[in-house]
């Protein structure tokens, strides 16, 4: 525990709205909340419905309110976490941020631009820690990769490519009885304007810029359905311009049969490359150029600190999403308690996605549609 957080003398004090039963984000959340003693679940609203909500607390040990609104008026929060659909994060997180309470909230940020930005605004503002839980970016090895590009061991960057492909949409699921996390996912006014941008899009646009370091500047997409007859995006393909004349390429579907949660990342410089793959999320392929490629392990020799420090357990022991989902909790609760204490934080503590991220995220999703209506023009990234 570092000396920012022991000097508060408290583990801090967080309710959650949403992840509810049937829900698999919920027991990520909480369990990744408490994993390092730094949160404790105070209070939860666990469903739309108070009486379920209510029942679903009870089950789990934890004080129920019937809504956002009661439980910030009682619990004495010091962080919410927000793991609801889509069209809600708005006002749930204006709501905490009003209120003075630092968030945790589940990405894509909101459904447009504009209440991105206001988010962002209000943060800012208030002077309160936002963390989007782009939970990817939070891998030891992931860190690995950003540190090593920073520190400019693979030179000048040449060109990116990043992709995340599913399957749990490859049939027409639709045309069937859907479940209720289904039925929102189904309705653009809730889940937003393309599906899979929001869902997994915007973690591999996180992911390449996270790494890389540079700003998109242009895309030419191609978005749409590959299932037939689909009302809502299953597909984005796309060329990438970034800052600095890097180049990239980016996959994302949420139709191809037969595939699991495949996220891959690879980074090219002048000398050499870095390799990712989810599946090996614990390992990092490091190929300079003209020498035989090395694989580094989370945990390893040779590791530069923002991977090390997130290390928990020896090599050969794997980590995985739950970790990762942890690692971000851990820096987030570092982050407020500096701000409580007015002891500065471990600046490694501070690169999990923010509000400003959630604005690119959403800058990202626009240009990608507006790309694909123009037949793949190259379209301007809004700043």
């Amino acid at each position: 525990m570092t000396e920012a957080f022991s000097g508060l003398g408290r583990r801090l004090r967080l309710g959650v709205v949403g992840g509810g039963p049937g829900s698999f984000i919920g027991p990520m959340h909480r369990a990744a909340a408490t994993l390092d003693g730094r949160f404790e679940i105070v209070g939860a609203v666990l469903s739309s419905d108070p009486a379920r909500g209510a029942a679903a607390a009870e089950a789990l040990g934890l004080p129920a309110y019937p809504d956002l609104a009661a439980m910030l008026a009682t619990a004495r929060l010091d962080a919410v976490a927000i793991m609801t659909p889509n069209d809600s994060h708005f006002a749930l997180c204006s709501a905490a941020l009003e209120a003075g309470v630092h968030v945790v909230c589940d990405k894509p940020l909101t459904n447009s631009l504009a209440e991105a930005h206001a988010l962002e605004s209000l943060a800012r503002a208030r002077n309160l820690v936002f963390c989007l839980t782009h939970g990817y970016a939070a891998y030891p090895m992931v860190r690995q990769a950003r540190a090593m590009v920073a520190a400019g061991l693979l030179g000048d960057l040449r060109a990116v490519q990043v992709e995340y492909l599913q399957a749990g949409m490859s049939q027409r699921v639709e045309d069937g009885p859907l479940t209720k996390k289904q039925k929102w996912k189904f309705d653009t006014s809730r889940s937003g304007p393309s599906l899979v941008l929001g869902d997994i899009g915007t973690h591999a646009e996180h992911l390449a810029r996270f790494v890389t370091g540079r700003r998109l500047e242009q895309i030419s997409a191609d978005l749409g359905a590959l299932v037939p007859n689909r009302k809502v995006d299953d597909w984005c393909s796309a060329l990438l311009r970034y800052e600095g004349g890097l180049r990239g390429t980016l996959t994302a579907s949420q139709a191809l049969a037969g595939t699991e949660n495949v996220i891959t990342l690879r980074v090219y410089g002048e000398r050499g490359h870095l390799s990712w793959q989810h599946a090996a999320n614990n390992f990092l392929v490091w190929a300079p150029h003209g020498e035989a490629p090395r694989t580094l392990s989370r945990g390893g020799p040779g590791l530069l600190p923002p991977a090390a420090r997130l290390t928990r357990i020896a090599p050969g022991h794997p980590e995985g999403l739950l970790e990762a989902f942890a690692n971000l909790y851990r820096d987030t609760a570092e982050a407020i308690a500096a701000r409580l204490t007015g002891v500065p934080p471990d600046p490694l503590a501070l690169e999990f996605a923010t509000a400003a991220d959630g604005v690119a995220g959403l800058a990202f999703i626009a240009a990608a549609r507006e790309s694909s209506r123009q037949h793949g023009a190259w379209t301007d990234v809004p700043r």
